[in-house]
């Protein structure tokens, strides 16, 4: 294990941030917090909610350009990344899985573990299964892209 990736203050923090923003969102409007649900309400011109659904969507665009503009090792951390190709194919592929998993990570791993869900929980086992077999496929490969 790299020792400049292991940051578990920082992870729990994130952890407890994200876990206050779904809590909030479900107190005040009743709705989980699936990114690709809101996604897809946005999109199709949903017209119940649409203004909140398009706000938390054009937040989730912010924030990394507002990122974008410090270098990513002044904020401390290492991007995996930055080839073009390869972050826009793997945004392909999890717009995909969301598909065919019907929900993303946030709706089944946050709010629908939390709801004791079985196709959450089977849905989270699959979706972080398939990322370690990535990785140690690309790393036996010796594609280092991740």
């Amino acid at each position: 294990m790299n020792i400049i990736n292991f940051t578990p203050i920082e992870s729990l923090l994130g952890g407890l941030i994200i876990g206050l923003a779904v809590a909030i969102l479900y107190l005040m409007r009743g709705n989980y917090t699936g990114i690709s649900g809101i996604y897809y309400n946005v999109i199709s011109v949903n017209k119940s909610g649409f203004l909140w659904r398009f706000l938390f969507i054009t937040g989730l665009i912010i924030g990394p350009v507002l990122l974008s503009f410090f270098s990513y090792t002044d904020l401390g951390f290492e991007m995996p990344n930055t080839n073009p190709i390869i972050v826009i194919l793997g945004g392909l592929l999890v717009g995909y899985g969301t598909q065919l998993g019907s929900g993303c990570t946030s709706g089944h791993g946050v709010c629908g573990i939390g709801r004791l869900s079985i196709r959450s929980i089977v849905g989270t086992c699959v979706f972080v299964g398939a990322g370690v077999v990535t990785v140690l496929i690309t790393r036996s490969l010796g594609w280092v892209v991740l």
